[in-house]
């Protein structure tokens, strides 16, 4: 990274860079170590960890200064533009930074990210009810934290074949709702629309006693379906 190398081992990434009261499992340090390799993250900068917390799956967290570096680094990359989104007599109004009137009510924030290779913009405007989770830091600081929040997305819409895989602490959230609706819903769609025969013949399930079936020897199916055995 940035002409630097950077050694990463499962022991450093559990002794240093997870945060959390959970205990990952080695599948999620693969996972994480494998994304700052291929994504060029120094986790030792702060610009990717790893939180966990009980039996939760793992979260890995991109800081915002790794998106801004990876959109900096880009060539196309030509600037953006971000601020808040306020309620202003009875209208909703941009406005540029993380300031606003008296009597504004803060509704969200906005981003647009320019590139040369687009005639217009891309545009992000997102809401604060879906991103604050009432954290200190949104409490103390809900204007910068809105605004952030819209410059990554904007970032990653901009260049997803860079970005698309990064999800800031903020949004990780949403990634993972995201995906919990995506599996349901294809759970929903597609399960048991196809038959399925089970021949006795390949299981061979009649001639074996049931001593030869304790005594057989068994696989296990990667941390990802723990419940699933394969039969060796």
């Amino acid at each position: 990274m940035n002409g630097e190398e950077v050694k990463l081992s499962g022991n450093t990434v559990v002794n240093y860079l997870v945060r959390g009261n959970g205990k990952v499992s080695e599948q999620e340090v693969v996972m994480f170590t494998n994304l700052c390799k291929f994504q060029k993250l120094n986790p030792f900068l702060n610009e990717a960890y790893l939180v966990k917390f009980g039996g939760q799956p793992a979260s890995i967290i991109v800081s915002k200064e790794a998106f801004m570096k990876r959109a900096e680094n880009h060539p196309k990359y030509k600037g953006l533009e971000a601020g808040i989104v306020v309620e202003r007599n009875d209208e909703l109004v941009d406005v540029e930074g993380a300031i606003k009137l008296k009597n504004d009510v803060l509704i969200g924030g906005w981003c647009k990210v320019y590139r040369e290779d687009r005639k217009t913009p891309i545009v992000v405007r997102i809401a604060l009810d879906e991103f604050s989770k009432g954290q200190a830091t949104w409490k103390q600081m809900p204007l910068t934290m809105i605004r952030k929040s819209a410059i990554v997305n904007a970032l990653r819409e901009a260049f997803p074949e860079t970005l698309g895989a990064m999800y800031t602490e903020e949004d990780a959230d949403l990634n993972k709702a995201s995906n919990d609706y995506s599996i349901q819903a294809e759970i929903q769609q597609h399960a048991n629309n196809e038959p399925i025969d089970i021949v006795e013949d390949e299981l061979d399930i009649k001639k074996e006693s049931s001593s030869e079936v304790q005594d057989a020897e068994f696989e296990d199916i990667p941390q990802d379906n723990p419940n699933v055995w394969r039969r060796t």
